[in-house]
């Protein structure tokens, strides 16, 4: 029982927001920075593919979409990709070989040397590890195998959602507990830096992301090519009827600092998940429901 309600709830975020977030945790500004504010937001088109569409990455040089279709139990969930044709437009290529199975692949980054990083479920309850990465080189990943050093080994607890640093020395992950619930009672970032072949988790990290961890579920890390902001996705608890994600922004000056207070993306509305950014850090992609299909959108800094 516990084990098929811990891979329903592991990948089904997307009915879990609440449609009302806490007044505390919806800054519009950030510490000492400047708020960005966007224009508006434009539909992506995936040519020679018509389903669901979600947790999005670009690849840092720009050319390559990775994404894995819907991500409830309901289907087989797995990795994909497209080639830009233009920031709006992309070809569809199919489906990633190499990695995907019978279980869930999803949530892929890579870094600038084409190093994938992936979360794969089927074999947790063996090894209490759900972070993997391999070679990606034209649709064929090779050589995957476990991210060591980051799993906390502990029942309940599972890393849903990653992103590697566009050098590959930095991994920014989830920490998200589940027990007998259909919802992560617990979803903060953490972050770890790369130690040979496998990473170690940052003894700073609470303390950089002080301001954007709540009570509340935090999840799905997007970064700039510097690594001075980060995008993620907050949903408030209690879980209300009418679940809404939003998307925040939060910035810093420095890699040894802090991020700010985290800015809501009001130019977006709706149940919006999972951002990534362009290969200039001057607009981010973002998978939307729309009429209970998941779709790809387009919002570029003003």
């Amino acid at each position: 029982m516990f084990k098929n309600i811990l891979f329903a709830a592991l990948f089904t975020l997307t009915c879990l927001a609440c449609s009302k977030e806490s007044t505390n945790n919806t800054t519009q500004e950030t510490d000492n920075n400047v708020p960005i504010t966007f224009g508006n937001e434009q539909s992506v088109s995936v040519q020679g593919y018509d389903s669901d569409i979600m947790e999005p990455f670009l690849s840092r040089d720009g050319t390559i979409l990775l994404f894995n279709n819907l991500n409830q139990d309901i289907v087989n969930t797995d990795l994909h990709w497209a080639l830009k044709i233009d920031d709006t437009t992309f070809d569809y290529q199919g489906i990633i070989e190499g990695i995907n199975t019978p279980d869930l692949e999803a949530v892929a980054s890579m870094d600038l040397n084409n190093t994938l990083y992936y979360v794969y479920t089927g074999a947790y309850f063996e090894t209490l590890d759900a972070l993997y990465t391999g070679i990606f080189n034209t649709g064929m990943v090779q050589d995957s195998d476990v991210v060591s050093g980051i799993s906390r080994d502990e029942l309940g607890w599972i890393n849903f959602d990653a992103e590697i640093s566009a050098d590959g020395n930095t991994l920014y992950f989830v920490d998200g507990r589940f027990e007998q619930t259909s919802y992560p009672l617990e979803a903060n970032l953490v972050i770890a830096k790369k130690t040979g072949n496998s990473f170690a988790r940052e003894a700073n990290s609470e303390a950089i992301f002080e301001a954007i961890n709540t009570d509340h579920l935090e999840y799905a890390p997007a970064l700039s090519q510097n690594e001075l902001e980060i995008y993620f996705t907050r949903l408030t608890l209690p879980l209300g009827d009418n679940p809404e994600a939003k998307i925040y922004l939060s910035q810093r000056s420095s890699t040894d600092e802090p991020f700010g207070s985290p800015q809501l993306i009001s130019e977006i509305s709706g149940f919006v998940e999972g951002a990534t950014l362009n290969s200039d850090d001057t607009a981010i992609y973002y998978h939307k429901k729309v009429n209970d299909l998941f779709l790809l959108y387009y919002l570029e800094k003003e």
